[in-house]
Formats: C-alpha cells, structure tokens, sequence
C-alpha cells in the first residue's frame, strides 16, 4: 500500500517507471465523471443496501433466536445465512436467472440496473447482519425482558424500550459490515448490473483488465487515507468510552 500512495504521484503515465513527483493524476480525478458517478452509484447502493439488510437481519435473527422452535426453523435458517457459504459466482449466477424470470413472468424489473444491483447486496448483506444480531440477541438477559413484560408492557414495546437499545452495537457493527460488503462487492454485482449501471469496483476492474492507469493508485491513495481516518476516529472513539468504563468502575468500588 505505501508504493502504491508512492506511485501515485508519479508523473508518468507507466505505473513501473518513476519519472518525478506529480499530483496530475488527483487533478484527473476531480474530472472524471464516469468516476464520480460510479463512486456516488457505490455509496448510495451501500447505504441503501445496509440499511435495508439491517432491518431483515434483525427480524430474521429475532426469529430464530426467540421463536426457534417453530416449524421449518431448519430450513428458515439455512435459507436466512445460505449466502454466507455459497460461492459468489454461484450467488450472482441465481439472482441473475431469478431476474430474469421475474422480468419475464412478472414484468419487473424490465431492464438490470441498480435496483437489481441493490436487492442483490440486501441478500447477501443480510446473512451477515443476521449472523452477527443472532450472536448479540443469544447472550442477553432475557430475565430483563420478561420482567418488563410482568411490569404490565407488550412484547413490542419490550423490543424498543429494552431489545433494541441493548443489541445497538450489533446493529451499528452489521451495518457497517454490509456497507463494507456492498461497497467491495464485484463477482454479484458484475452478474446482475446492466450497461447502465457501473459501481465503483466494477469500475477499477475494467480499467485494470486494460491495464494499471495512474489515477487508479490516485483513487485507492485517497481510499486508503479516508479508511484510515475513519479507523483512527473509531479506535480514539473506543478507547475514551473504555477510559470512561473504568474510571465509573474505579469509582464505585471506592464508594
């Protein structure tokens, strides 16, 4: 990664040759338009995807965690976290001819384009929300929900008041995982994208196959620094709330 940000501001047009320090190629970013609509067709896909992905994976994990031991729970369950070991050419291969059959049984959707792309990564993303909410929602307290409910409320204003707010750093961690996945996602999306549809990585790819062009070391330099900000913030993040923990524990014992 260090050669690649090094590369990056090579001012030759061969990747292997080093010709002198440039920042042309950030200058060509800030023009390319296929560029910026592939990068602004990424986000929206991932965070609507994410979100999306959120909500099932939460109502599935409820499901099978709290009402496990309904009829068909098995194969609920396979078919819930079933893209989580299948192939992702096999993924893209079945939700292409299920699109296709859609589009021609039901009509819709009639061409391929981001909304395929979008219900595609919110069927994969959500076996992963499901996986990480079900691991949460196993090692609560229920003694804390039935309590509420003896208290006098229903079931749903159990989940809100006491569910949702005690699996919050699950959701947040799935979201952040399916935006990852969607984000990254290139097999799938390849499979059910049409010509006018191109994500971000379908777009590196193409320009890859023909070759490395220097505005691709430019565009994962400014990648690599905005992930590493953002892991920097979270661990800072993290670590303050877990000084404040313990110095709220050093201050009950003392009192």
């Amino acid at each position: 990664m260090l050669m690649l940000v090094i590369y990056s501001f090579n001012s030759s047009r061969l990747v292997t040759v080093w010709a002198g320090f440039s920042t042309h190629w950030y200058s060509e970013l800030v023009t390319n338009v296929a560029l910026h609509e592939a990068v602004g067709l990424s986000l929206l896909i991932a965070f609507a995807s994410a979100t999306v992905a959120v909500i099932l994976g939460t109502l599935a994990s409820y499901t099978i965690v709290r009402f496990g031991k309904f009829k068909g729970v098995n194969l609920f369950s396979f078919m819930t976290t079933a893209p989580l070991v299948m192939p992702d050419v096999i993924t893209g291969l079945a939700l292409l001819l299920l699109f296709v059959a859609m589009g021609h049984f039901l009509g819709w959707p009639q061409d391929r384009g981001a909304i395929t792309i979008w219900l595609a990564h919110v069927t994969f993303c959500t076996a992963y929300v499901t996986v990480v909410v079900s691991a949460r929602l196993r090692e609560l307290d229920k003694s804390i929900e039935e309590a509420a409910m003896d208290l006098g409320a229903n079931p749903l204003k159990v989940f809100f008041i006491i569910t949702l707010p005690m699996i919050a750093p699950a959701l947040v961690s799935g979201w952040l995982l399916a935006f990852t996945l969607s984000l990254d996602d290139l097999v799938i999306s390849s499979f059910v994208a049409g010509p006018g549809a191109t994500t971000l990585p379908m777009l590196i790819f193409s320009k890859v196959r023909l070759g490395v062009s220097p505005d691709i070391n430019a565009l994962a330099s400014i990648i690599i620094l905005i992930v590493s900000v953002i892991g920097f913030i979270s661990w800072l993040l993290m670590r303050r709330a877990e000084k404040r923990r313990l110095q709220e524990m050093r201050n009950i014992k003392y009192s």
